[in-house]
């Protein structure tokens, strides 16, 4: 079934955001109107899919990261314990410290204690929680074992925050680096260069060809500084642009993965999320097709995210999962050989979650390697171009020294 984002207004006048899977835009609309609210827009998640928007980044969202690993965990263990669904999330509503996600909870129990399953009461936060993640607790209510699912659902969500965490951690000092030494660069070219310049100038010191284009990138510096910020500015919001034509995006995602160091990596690294999903799925009971569709939206890549919907035409005409992944050559071989090892041993979950284990641990040792490579070269380079301004300035004041003494 299609996955629709929609934009509505409730009641009170505020605009809602989400997604909901249904057969057409008209479906969502009757759906939203049910619940109360005026439906603006529906459109399919595949023609606004374009990543994360820069003011995206700077919203908070309630019940996410850590809040929601500790809110899925905790249910579980009290719906373990014999406690009620609708007296479990009364306990957890003063878990959360921001009252944003204090109203998701109260709104969820209150539609629990109208009726409602607790996969559409989840369903209605407008896109607060997952389709992966209400889909695996549909599952588990179907199967009758929502505790178990919980508590898998929290174990995914664990691990894949903790695989997130990697990947930011191992860009934090390279990134700390270059702005740091660029700051440094920018100052000495900006300020200390062309204090040196007019001193030069003043004495009338016969300058090398190489100390008076580092002058003339001293004095562009000094006077054109707000060129330095605007050009990469233009270019950031050029690029934030581009990037939501998915033709554009294609090519780039393809190209990423084209090249040597950085290509494997990535492949790596959406192969595990992947992986870890669609064999989470799997063990709670949803359908390969269905968990196919669902698994797609965890990955970046839209190449791969293609190579999976090719996939997933294959697999609803008879092929296998493996052969059918295998198609597009971009997962990794090793990755295509297990999965091809649990669909002939009927263990296919449980060989998902072993690649998935397994990929980690090697996009884990790729970063390392990676970072053990870039940190350095990046070090080289910066000291480099630092050595040589400062080359470029003290080279006339020694030989002038020299001519003096």
């Amino acid at each position: 079934m299609p996955l629709y984002r929609y934009k509505a207004l409730n009641p009170r006048g505020e605009l809602l955001e989400g997604q909901m899977e249904a057969v057409s835009d008209a479906e969502v609309a009757t759906r939203l109107q049910e619940q109360g609210h005026l439906p603006v827009e529906a459109r399919l998640a595949s023609e606004v899919r374009g990543g994360i928007s820069w003011r995206g980044l700077l919203r908070t969202q309630p019940l996410a990261g850590d809040q929601l690993v500790q809110f899925t965990q905790q249910l579980a263990t009290l719906l373990g314990a014999g406690q009620p669904l609708d007296r479990a999330l009364s306990i957890l509503l003063d878990m959360p410290e921001e009252g944003r996600a204090r109203d998701i909870i109260a709104d969820v129990r209150d539609a629990v204690r109208g009726g409602a399953p607790l996969s559409t009461a989840l369903e209605r936060q407008h896109g607060v929680f997952s389709r992966l993640y209400i889909n695996m607790v549909r599952a588990g209510e179907a199967g009758g074992s929502l505790q178990d699912t919980l508590a898998r659902l929290a174990d995914y969500l664990e691990r894949s925050r903790n695989l997130r965490g990697r990947v930011i951690n191992a860009l934090i000092y390279p990134a700390i680096l270059v702005v740091v030494v660029g700051f440094a660069l920018l100052f000495l070219l900006g300020y200390v260069v062309p204090q040196f310049s007019q001193m030069y100038e003043s004495l009338d010191v016969e300058l090398s060809w190489f100390t008076r284009g580092v002058m003339a990138v001293g004095a562009f510096v000094q006077q054109g500084w707000f060129v330095l910020i605007a050009v990469p500015a233009v270019l950031l919001l050029w690029f934030d642009r581009k990037r939501r034509d998915p033709a554009f995006r294609d090519r780039f995602d393809r190209w990423i993965l084209e090249r040597r160091l950085v290509g494997p990596l990535v492949a790596r690294l959406e192969t595990a999320r992947l992986a870890r999903t669609l064999g989470t799925l799997l063990r709670n009971g949803v359908p390969l097709l269905a968990a196919l569709g669902i698994s797609r939206n965890v990955l970046f890549n839209r190449a791969l995210w293609a190579d999976v919907d090719a996939a997933a035409e294959q697999v609803k005409n008879g092929h296998g999962l493996a052969a059918s992944l295998g198609k597009g050559k971009r997962f990794p071989r090793l990755a295509l050989q297990m999965i091809q090892v649990g669909e002939e041993s009927g263990a296919l979950d449980s060989m998902l979650l072993k690649t998935a284990d397994t990929f980690e641990q090697e996009s884990g040792q790729a970063m390392e390697r990676l970072l053990a490579l870039l940190v350095p070269v990046i070090t080289l380079v910066l000291a480099l171009v630092v050595g040589l301004v400062i080359l470029a300035v003290l080279l006339p004041l020694y030989g002038l020294t020299n001519a003096i003494g």
